[in-house]
C-alpha cells in the first residue's frame, strides 16, 4: 500500500472512506478572512478542503495570506434619536450632542453627564 515515500492515492481514499472520513473540495473560492483584534490575515484564491470525521468539520485552507490592519473596535452608529435625548436632557445644540456621543462611543447617559459638567 504505502511505498518508499509515496502512497496510492485510490487506496487512501478506501481507507479514509473505511474509517468514516469524508472529504470534499470546495469549488470556487473567493478569498478566506480570518480576523484578529488587531489585523486580518486574506486568502484571495484559496484551496479549500473539509474534512469530516465523527461529525466534526475541519477546514484545511492552502494560499498565500496578506495581511490587513483593522479598527481595533467597530465605533457604534448613533442615531437621531439618541442625539436628540442627550439635546433634550443636557440642554446643548444637536452638533455639541453628537460630538459627546462619539465621544462616548455612543454612551448616552455618559454623554449627558459629561455634558452637564
Amino acid at each position: 500500500m504505502f511505498g518508499r515515500g509515496g502512497f496510492d492515492p485510490s487506496q487512501l481514499q478506501k481507507m479514509m472512506e473505511q474509517m468514516g472520513i469524508e472529504v470534499e473540495e470546495l469549488d470556487d473560492v473567493k478569498e478566506v478572512v480570518i480576523r484578529k483584534s488587531d489585523r486580518e490575515l486574506v486568502i484571495p484564491n484559496p484551496q479549500v478542503q473539509i474534512t469530516e470525521a465523527k461529525g466534526q468539520k475541519t477546514y484545511q485552507v492552502i494560499g498565500e495570506a496578506e495581511e490587513r490592519e483593522t479598527e481595533s473596535e467597530s465605533k457604534p452608529e448613533i442615531s437621531d434619536d439618541d442625539i436628540e435625548m442627550v439635546v433634550e436632557q443636557a440642554g446643548v445644540d444637536k452638533d455639541a450632542a453628537e460630538k459627546a456621543l462619539k465621544e462616548t462611543d455612543g454612551d448616552i447617559a455618559e454623554a449627558i453627564v459629561n455634558l452637564e459638567k
